[in-house]
């Protein structure tokens, strides 16, 4: 199998008002091991859709989507719950730590649903923190750490568990460009270096300079599929060089 996720023709549509609304159509894609990819578009394209189906938040209206040869759709909601524990990690725009706990504790949550010992989640939690760099604020608490020590401590939760695939919902949107750009560059090191596949949505040009692959939503369709060395031979190409 050389693709880890597979969205075949997927469309997804909500009732409105005695109607329905289209948010995602005839969507196919591809994302292989080890990927470093964007899902880009303005508010309301599809993109936070788009995720939703492939974490199996929500089921497509038609068509399918494989997690490593699995098809989600014939998953039952105990099995799809399992599957996102499992394999895939999630980082979110608003960090969504829970505040009475430290920073070791919210790392610590994805791994209590699982059959770990005391001493392997306290080894998981430590590699994690260690490779955002937050192995000195562990016991710190979220109100005592800056915006971007939130993500950090976010982005620990979502590997720790040693997923297939993160999934990034606007993970720069409230922070500011120098925090950001930290974020960007943690995030591609963990991908280089430990081979964690990325799938972020947004439509922060920071982020989208630093994907290796955009893929493009507008009103609901994929309008562009494009490696960032396609899209830099294009600009090449179009001024005559």
């Amino acid at each position: 199998m050389d693709h880890l996720v597979a969205v075949e023709h997927v469309s997804k549509r909500y009732p409105l008002d005695h109607r329905h609304v289209t948010a995602l159509e005839d969507a196919c894609l591809e994302i292989r091991p080890g990927e470093f990819l964007a899902v880009a578009g303005p508010s309301g394209s599809g993109k936070s859709t788009l995720l939703n189906l492939i974490a199996c938040i929500d089921q497509p209206s038609s068509g399918r989507i494989l997690i490593e040869g699995v098809d989600t759709g014939t998953l039952s909601a105990a099995e799809a719950s399992a599957l996102r524990r499992r394999r895939i990690g999630f980082v979110f725009q608003t960090f969504n730590l829970i505040p009475v706990f430290t920073a070791a504790e919210n790392v610590e949550y994805p791994l209590l649903l699982q059959r770990l010992s005391g001493h392997e989640r306290k080894r998981r939690v430590e590699e994690a923190l260690a490779s955002v760099g937050l192995a000195d604020r562990a016991s710190h608490r979220p109100d005592l750490l800056s915006g971007g020590e939130r993500q950090r401590v976010a982005v620990a939760r979502a590997i720790v568990h040693r997923p297939s695939l993160i999934l990034a919902d606007e993970p720069t949107a409230n922070l500011d460009t120098a925090t950001a750009r930290q974020l960007i560059d943690l995030m591609r090191d963990l991908n280089h270096r430990l081979g964690l596949t990325f799938l972020f949505s947004t439509h922060d040009p920071r982020l989208l300079d630093r994907a290796e692959r955009i893929v493009r939503l507008c009103d609901g369709r994929i309008t562009e599929d494009i490696t960032t060395r396609e899209e830099n031979d294009a600009q090449v190409s179009a001024i005559g060089l």
